[in-house]
């Protein structure tokens, strides 16, 4: 049986330090959580199977992703390292790859230019690259009756629209539809963020979380609204996600990632320890 992955999150913002990893809820209110390279540093002591950095203000400011920061977080790090943010064409993603990343993850340039995740998997090969899907709940399915309807945890019907530039503007476009799409143009996986829970410490969504994981036959990282290692648990399980993916639980210290392997090893989930 393959091992769940447990990835810890660094999303980072350019400052005048030159990067600081922050945190918010429903990608705002964001506030100082440390040093990505530090960071990083101290999630790789820990256990963690891999790191996702994301430069999560690149595509809104319209900004190349930060390579030194990520030249200097690779130099730290013997896990696989996964990039976003800001990243556009096929010469980002080989700047980004260059730098130390082992993948990189697209998601407004995706949806702009679906191509690129074709031209980037045939070049680069299908594992170097990961679709970020960033999707929010919408609840008017009168009006879109072409969307996947799924069913809420109360019982309430809706479908899950895809947002792009960190949450700031919708698309339109469903995101089991896109999921399927960027299967087949040869993502290796898909970086799943609910944003109606991202920062929320209400547990993954998993109604979308196990569509994806049903419908798909790439991994899907789930992410977005850990708030204790039960809530990995249940993505593992309710949300048959194949790796969780954690950044306030983690970064403010309230569990390690060593904390949260041992739990889910008792709970007969099959971890890398």
């Amino acid at each position: 049986m393959l091992t769940k992955r447990i990835i810890p999150c660094l999303d980072v913002t350019l400052d005048e330090e030159g990067g600081t990893v922050v945190k918010g809820i429903e990608f705002v209110d964001l506030r100082k959580a440390g040093d990505p390279v530090e960071l990083a540093k101290r999630y790789n002591e820990q256990g963690a199977d891999e790191l996702v950095f994301l430069d999560i203000t690149a595509s809104h400011e319209g900004r190349g992703t930060m390579v030194k920061v990520i030249e200097r977080t690779a130099d730290e790090v013997f896990i696989p390292l996964t990039v976003g943010g800001g990243i556009n064409s096929i010469e980002d993603i080989r700047q980004i790859l260059r730098a130390g990343a082992d993948k990189v993850s697209i998601n407004t340039a995706a949806i702009k230019n679906p191509d690129l995740i074709k031209e980037a998997s045939e070049i680069f090969g299908a594992q170097c690259i990961v679709t970020a899907i960033d999707c929010k709940r919408n609840t008017n399915i009168k009006d879109h009756p072409d969307k996947t309807i799924l069913e809420l945890e109360d019982g309430t019907p809706a479908w899950y629209e895809v947002v792009i530039y960190g949450g700031r503007q919708p698309t339109g476009i469903d995101a089991v539809q896109w999921a399927k799409k960027v299967e087949e143009l040869g993502s290796g996986e898909i970086l799943l963020t609910s944003m109606d829970k991202d920062g929320t410490y209400d547990g993954f969504d998993i109604p979308i979380t196990r569509k994806l994981s049903d419908e798909l036959e790439i991994p899907i990282i789930a992410s977005g609204g850990v708030g204790n290692p039960e809530h990995m648990y249940e993505g593992f399980t309710k949300g048959k996600a194949d790796a969780a993916l954690a950044a306030s639980i983690f970064h403010f210290g309230e569990y390690t990632v060593n904390d949260t392997k041992e739990y889910l090893r008792k709970k007969n989930i099959p971890v890398r320890l």
